[in-house]
């Protein structure tokens, strides 16, 4: 079975909305390394559509241009791309194809099939909250950046917990810390301690 592995640029209170208003000033050869080794390598990649087309809106240009970026561009272009959406969608990009059934017996069946790499996700948060919380992700990469945004859509939200272990860690020049996380074992004792915190029921 092929394994998943999900990157994220995150601030320090968990923020993963729209990384390109505040991500950039701490982007490296360190980060750019990293990126390129968890998405760069990978012959699939399963997206979100907002990140979809976020890609889709910058890559190709930058294949055509033939820029400094122009490798990792063509790769993401060569790569069979699987969009996550409600929407009917119609794709300019190569290789592009909506997942279509529920989330979750696709993604399953999707892992099951041959491949020469890992399928990779970038961004997506909501992809990935899904897929985290039914254990199909393999490899959770952060990208912890050193500011706290204090408003914007997080990662974590309410719900069960979610346990992880952690894999391996990497601090970079400029203060961003990469970690690797892999599912962790579901105690019960987790789910004990997040229902003293819950409500008591009126009924």
């Amino acid at each position: 079975m092929r394994k998943i592995t999900a990157g994220l640029f995150i601030s320090l209170d968990g923020v993963v909305e729209e990384p390109q208003t505040w991500h950039f000033p701490y982007f490296n050869d360190e980060m750019g390394a990293a990126v390129g080794e968890q998405l760069g390598t990978a012959d699939t990649l399963l997206l979100g559509r907002k990140t979809y087309d976020s890609f889709a809106g910058a890559w190709p240009d930058r294949e055509r241009a033939g820029g400094a970026d122009a490798g990792m561009a063509k790769t993401l272009g060569d790569a069979r791309k699987i969009v996550v959406s409600h929407q009917d969608l119609t794709f300019s990009w190569r290789n592009s194809e909506q997942l279509r059934g529920d989330l979750l017996e696709s993604v399953t069946a999707l892992k099951e099939q041959p491949g020469a790499t890992d399928i990779a996700m970038s961004g997506s948060p909501s992809v990935v909250r899904q897929l985290l919380a039914a254990g199909l992700i393999d490899e959770l990469h952060l990208l912890v950046h050193p500011i706290a945004l204090q408003t914007g859509a997080r990662l974590f939200t309410e719900g069960a917990p979610v346990p992880l272990r952690l894999l391996s860690s990497a601090t970079f020049g400029t203060g961003v810390v990469h970690l690797i996380y892999g599912p962790g074992a579901r105690r019960s004792a987790d789910y004990d301690d997040a229902k003293v915190h819950l409500p008591q029921s009126d009924h």
